[in-house]
């Protein structure tokens, strides 16, 4: 007997696609088998959540005010820029066309409030003083990157705007005001505005609740304009993917990368790369600059908050790494 598959999208022909929901590409790093050693790994990891939930050790200057930052991305003008919002979100100007990704921007990453998933530090502007927003981008369900509650602010402020995500999530961000939504499978792209959106293979896995494990898809993206073309990695791991990105353009004048959430190794190594493993990611998709993301904002695991930072700076490679302070704007020549 054939039975129907569960995936409305599913594909036999793509990979990623299985009958029920989605998976990684081949090559990819899986998740330890369950054993005793991965258990008590697991719920060390849990207690030293616990512990350090509410401990902020991250400088001062970590967030510039709020004032310094938007005056900061006004100075850059009509020039192409990017202004680190926290964690995984950024502003970006490109071509005159602005675009907001995965606009995590209020107090919690979880459906209730809880102090080990509060975040530690502001986004840098608030939503009510954001300049107009003509996309939205979102990589995939997690709440650090899938903020429902920032979501229906921003319906109510830019309701018109076009929103972009992957295959299964375009209801949700209905439900959230928002009437242009478009959803893409990996390699498949859309005009926003001047600009074409391209969902892009990433590392990682979906849940929001207790029984919905990987039945939507996750993602990165490119945003090409004429003259300039950005990755942004979403959350991911490092696997063999990347060189195949890397094969389908023609590099990237600035690749966005997460460099934070990687300890331990034991329970993170599928779904988050190390710093060192996000500059890899930059030299197999032909990065000519990269700036790190995905830290400094929320402890979402037990490494030291300053240490991906330390570690991205340092590692050897030829593509220049940075990194900004929350509220920088970095403008693209």
């Amino acid at each position: 007997m054939v039975t129907m598959p569960r995936n409305p999208w599913y594909n036999p022909d793509k990979p990623h696609h299985t009958r029920s929901g989605f998976c990684n590409p081949p090559g990819s790093p899986t998740r330890p088998p369950l054993s005793a050693e991965v258990a008590r790994e697991a719920a060390h990891f849990a207690g030293e959540l616990l512990r350090l939930a509410g401990k902020n050790p991250l400088p001062p200057d970590h967030v510039l005010p709020e004032d310094e930052a938007l005056n900061g991305y006004r100075a850059a003008g009509d020039q192409d820029k990017i202004l680190w919002l926290g964690h995984a979100s950024f502003l970006i100007q490109l071509d005159g066309v602005t675009l907001l990704t995965d606009p995590y921007l209020t107090d919690y990453a979880s459906p209730l409030p809880s102090r080990s998933t509060k975040r530690l530090v502001p986004p840098a502007v608030a939503i009510a003083r954001l300049p107009p927003v003509d996309c939205i981008l979102v990589s995939h369900n997690h709440y650090d990157h899938l903020d429902t509650r920032a979501l229906e602010r921003l319906a109510a402020r830019f309701g018109q705007a076009q929103v972009v995500v992957p295959l299964g999530l375009k209801s949700l961000l209905q439900k959230q005001g928002f009437s242009q939504v478009t959803e893409l499978d990996w390699y498949a792209d859309v005009k926003a505005a001047s600009c074409r959106v391209t969902a892009l293979p990433a590392i990682h896995m979906s849940r929001r609740g207790m029984f919905d494990l990987n039945k939507t898809l996750w993602c990165g993206f490119s945003l090409e304009s004429e003259k300039r073309r950005i990755y942004f990695a979403g959350d991911t791991a490092y696997g063999p993917v990347f060189r195949e990105i890397g094969d389908h353009f023609d590099g990237f004048d600035l690749g966005l990368v997460p460099i934070g959430a990687y300890q331990p190794r034991t329970l993170m190594s599928s779904v988050h790369t190390t710093p060192e493993e996000a500059v890899q990611i930059g030299e197999d998709i032909g990065a000519r600059r990269l700036i790190g993301m995905h830290w400094g904002t929320i402890r979402l695991t037990t490494e030291p908050m300053m240490e991906p930072k330390e570690r991205f700076l340092a590692a050897n490679t030829h593509v220049p790494c940075g990194v900004l302070r929350i509220g920088e704007t970095l403008t693209l020549f």
